[in-house]
């Protein structure tokens, strides 16, 4: 076992290969079906070339952008499967691999052995990180069918940095946090969106976070609207959509998804 501290909460994983960081081959059967536009594009700033999963809806007019952050588990098929329902309810999906570079020769995600990814993710700097989801939102709102509204939504680790990039980034309509953790309380002051919690009500870890989240928020006068899901566990969003989900992973992902597009469309 190893233990990392990530953003002031502890980590804990394993070294062997966990079933989580595999093809996840229903997702990628799910994608392989969708009608929609998408391909891999490479966005570079500085010595940075990001590789970026990039999914448009279907639409007559030009729409939002939503960038979306992996989780600890690095660019995964169910990440690209989000991304395309993510396009499916109408918004550009931007989705960037961020061990672009950092993989063996070069790779991305796809080039680590099994087992290695979390780690690598956990080991990213927090400066490359704010900047390469700078530029990947930057280039998406140039994109000739952006609208030039743009949303941000990460993941397990992802969620953490979601809430992180609402510190850095001042023209976010919204932050959706899916069982992430805060930033620095002094950094909660620079966040000028809302920022939407989505919580298991089993995953005690996170959960432990709220009440000093909401009490940070409110004292910086910021808004913070959390929501935990009964039964739920972390990550219930992927959990939720596999083939032997919970009736609760599945209930939250249900009422979570319906959640996330409502607050989307406002």
């Amino acid at each position: 076992m190893k233990r990392l501290m990530l953003f002031g909460l502890p980590v804990v994983f394993t070294l062997f290969t966990s079933p989580i960081t595999l093809a996840q081959d229903w997702a990628k059967a799910t994608l392989e079906k969708s009608p929609r536009h998408r391909e891999w594009v490479t966005v570079k700033h500085g010595d940075r070339a990001v590789e970026t999963f990039l999914v448009y809806p279907e639409a007559k007019s030009k729409t939002p952008v939503v960038l979306v952050i992996h989780e600890i588990f690095g660019m995964t098929d169910w990440v690209e499967d989000l991304a395309d329902q993510v396009a499916a309810a109408g918004y550009i999906a931007v989705a960037p691999d961020l061990l672009s570079g950092v993989g063996p020769n070069g790779g991305r995600s796809s080039s680590f052995p099994e087992g290695k990814t979390m780690e690598a993710v956990s080991h990213l700097n927090p400066d490359q990180i704010t900047a390469d989801l700078n530029a990947v939102a930057d280039y998406a709102l140039k994109l000739p069918a952006s609208s030039g509204k743009l949303f941000v939504a990460g993941f397990c680790w992802g969620g953490s940095q979601s809430f992180r990039f609402a510190t850095n980034r001042a023209d976010l309509a919204a932050a959706f946090v899916f069982y992430g953790g805060p930033p620095d309380k002094d950094a909660m002051a620079r966040i000028k969106a809302p920022v939407y919690g989505f919580y298991g009500g089993n995953d005690a870890r996170i959960g432990a976070t709220i009440p000093d989240t909401t009490a940070a928020m409110k004292a910086a006068v910021r808004t913070y609207e959390p929501l935990t899901y009964e039964g739920a566990s972390h990550g219930f969003m992927r959990a939720g959509e596999a083939p032997d989900a919970s009736d609760a992973n599945k209930k939250a992902r249900t009422d979570a998804w319906d959640r996330w597009k409502s607050l989307l469309s406002k």
